[in-house]
């Protein structure tokens, strides 16, 4: 009998037989969705003899919702979200034009599913670009309601962009001049910088667009947190914060400030910072170690400081001994979550150079989707890459392909199914139904091992010079993961 999933003292109340919203998406999405569904009844029949099944319970959005009732997003469809709290989604196309920007990140904020959830981890004998695919085995949590993907923008050349020059030029001078042409002095300052060196004179418009960038203590508490409990939970390694503090000090910078605070106010017990691991690692090594000789080897740049510098970091010592050294000393803190942070540009580049030094990954919106699809080039690309958008508190999560429509191969059931597939793995271990998304994990592996894929694994596999591989529609894949689950 058909039920609903609720949400009771924190903890997600699924039933055996729970209604599931879904759309099936626009472009390949129908063919994805076809082999997708297979999979998943397959894996859950398997995994509990017909003791469990999903009452599927078709919603729409995209071209196809519009085509019907004239709405990119009707009412109904989030109104089955809202009350059916667990679902998934194909690729939707982005209306062109006004309106609503992306129906993903409208779903997102609509439902206030703050978690981008991305894992991202190589199936064995999935073409790669890099050397040892198998090192990355990261999770990231992206922040989906925050940064500029919530922020205000105004066009150039507007009355709205002018208005907010006119009052940053009328209460914030100094700071406007940090908009290099924002005032009509820095255009003339332009206009005779042309003429001198000779270039056409020309009248230059005073167009400058700009925008609002909003990260919150509350946003950022309630991702990070989100984070923390998934790597203790999960039993992970460390917790990266991923910022570009460096440059966005009040920002970014207080994203990175606020994890720590978090980390060390909600999970004392459990975590210990980097620097924290320093200072008590130091100490281990040297128990005769002074307050100042541990600071002076935590901060190489301790010898030029100033006095007050110096105290500051040497009273940073004695605090941590003194807080955290009967709990976390005596080699303790190696057992605990390490939670650490890194700026965004350098993680780019250490996520292919030293995998193994990511685990989970905590940041905002923006550094996220930089991430996440650099990583799912690593492990195979966009086509099977998961993900979920989710809300812990409420327990609202929609998951999602992580790939465009690609209409030109709409109806050819030749698409690689892998990303929806993969997402609904992750759905139903959200779901607590962890036999059935084991059985999808195996059945996976097991096809893409015997070399049964789709065309744009073979494409690769045959130019890396594997004679051996098979290559298969859409439909048929999904019944070699199926067959593979035995």
């Amino acid at each position: 009998m058909a039920q609903t999933i609720s949400m009771s003292g924190g903890k997600l109340r699924v039933p055996d037989e729970p209604v599931i919203p879904f759309i099936e998406g626009d472009g390949t999405g129908p063919d994805i969705w076809k082999a997708s569904v297979r999979v998943f009844d397959a894996a859950i029949a398997k995994a509990y003899g017909g003791k469990r099944r999903i009452h599927w319970h078709e919603v729409l959005a995209g071209e196809k919702a519009f085509n019907k009732t004239g709405n990119w997003l009707p009412d109904a469809t989030l109104e089955a979200f809202r009350q059916y709290l667990v679902g998934i989604k194909g690729p939707l196309t982005t209306p062109v034009g006004g309106g609503i920007r992306s129906l993903n990140v409208a779903l997102r904020q609509l439902l206030d599913l703050y978690v981008c959830l991305r894992p991202v981890r190589w199936f064995k004998g999935v073409p790669s670009p890099v050397k040892r695919p198998g090192d990355c085995d990261m999770v990231i949590f992206r922040e989906n309601c925050e940064d500029i993907y919530a922020g205000i923008e105004y066009a150039a050349g507007t009355p709205e962009a002018g208005r907010l020059l006119e009052f940053l030029a009328r209460e914030f001078p100094k700071d406007l001049s940090k908009i290099r042409f924002g005032s009509p002095g820095q255009n003339a300052a332009w206009q005779k910088m042309l003429e001198g060196v000779g270039m056409t004179a020309r009248e230059v418009p005073l167009q400058c667009a700009v925008g609002i960038k909003p990260v919150s203590y509350l946003g950022s508490e309630r991702l990070i947190h989100s984070a923390i409990s998934y790597a203790l939970s999960h039993k992970r390694r460390s917790v990266t914060l991923v910022h570009k503090g460096n440059i966005m000090k009040f920002t970014e910078g207080a994203f990175k400030d606020w994890g720590y605070q978090i980390a060390a106010r909600f999970f004392r017990a459990h975590v210990v910072t980097e620097r924290e691991s320093w200072i008590l690692g130091n100490l281990e090594a040297n128990p005769g170690l002074t307050a100042e000789a541990n600071a002076h080897m935590i901060d190489p740049g301790f010898d030029m400081m100033t006095p007050d510098q110096k105290a500051k970091i040497v009273k940073e010592v004695a605090g941590v001994l003194a807080s955290i050294g009967a709990t976390h000393g005596g080699g303790k803190w190696k057992s605990k979550l390490l939670i650490k942070d890194s700026i965004a540009d350098i993680t780019l580049q250490q996520v292919l150079t030293r995998p193994k030094d990511f685990d989970v990954i905590a940041t905002l919106n923006l550094n996220g989707d930089y991430l996440s699809d650099a990583l799912a080039a690593q492990v195979g690309g966009i086509g099977i890459a998961p993900g979920a958008n989710i809300n812990y508190i409420t327990g609202h999560a929609i998951f999602e392909a992580t790939h465009g429509t690609a209409p030109k191969y709409a109806n050819l059931d030749q698409v690689n199914p892998g990303s929806v597939i993969l997402s609904g793995e992750m759905m139903l271990r959200y779901m607590g139904w962890s036999e059935a998304a084991d059985l999808i994990i195996k059945g996976m592996d097991g096809a893409i091992s015997a070399k049964t894929v789709t065309y744009d694994f073979e494409r690769l596999m045959k130019a890396e010079g594997d004679t051996q591989v098979r290559k298969v529609k859409c439909s048929e894949f999904a019944g070699a993961v199926i067959d593979h689950m035995s």
